[in-house]
Formats: structure tokens, sequence, C-alpha cells
């Protein structure tokens, strides 16, 4: 993370914000429309990165953190990955329960380590 005053934080931030709210209300702002467009595919790797958990046990915050690294990683690929698992945790420490940034970084790394086209950049 650079500062919390960098657009692309900011830009994140709003991202996980609106993802949070989208799990009470199934609204789609038009900054989460196509993370919301990809939720299939996001939810799919979360579960299999994160078996003990299913989507629905996970804390809405966690999810929503863990859905917006995830669209980084598959659809960002001037992101380095270690920048999108990084940010994340980040916002997990900042929004999270204590648990988050560790529950976080680990099922980012499981989905990069599973992954192997997501290692662009590494």
């Amino acid at each position: 993370m650079k500062t919390s005053s960098d657009p692309r934080h900011k830009n994140r931030l709003l991202k996980v914000q609106a993802l949070y709210s989208y799990s009470f209300q199934a609204k789609s702002p038009k900054n989460i429309a196509p993370i919301v467009a990809s939720l299939p595919a996001i939810d799919s790797l979360i579960s299999a990165s994160a078996p003990e958990w299913p989507l629905d046990k996970i804390n809405r915050i966690d999810l929503a953190i863990l859905r917006v690294a995830t669209f980084e990683l598959l659809n960002d690929h001037d992101l380095p990955p270690k920048v999108a698992i990084d940010e994340a945790v980040e916002i997990a420490k900042a929004y999270g329960s204590d648990h988050s940034p560790a529950f976080v970084n680990g099922v980012l790394g499981n989905i990069l380590t599973t992954n192997k086209e997501l290692k662009h950049a590494s």
C-alpha cells in the first residue's frame, strides 16, 4: 500500500464498500458491475481456496475484500499479484476482525498458488 490517499487504494476501498453493501441488498453500482458479473468464477476460486469456510460463513467484509482482490488477480494484468494481495491484507487490517488479515492473505495465497496463470509478474 503506497498511502491512504493513493487513488488506486481509494478506488479499492470504494469497491470493497460497494460489494459489502451489495451483500445486504442486491443493488450493483457501476463501479462493481464487472466484479458482480464475475462473481460465479470469483466465488468458485474463493471456495476452492478456503474449503472449510462456505461463502455464507465468511465475514461479509472479508468476502468483499477477497472478491475485489480476486477480481484484480484475474483481470488486472498490469498489477503484480503481490501488490493486490498486500492491498487486500492492508484493507483487512483496517476494516476486518483481528483474524481477517491472516485469513485474507491465506485465501489469496492459495488462489495464487493453485492458479499458475495468475502468477503474471509476481
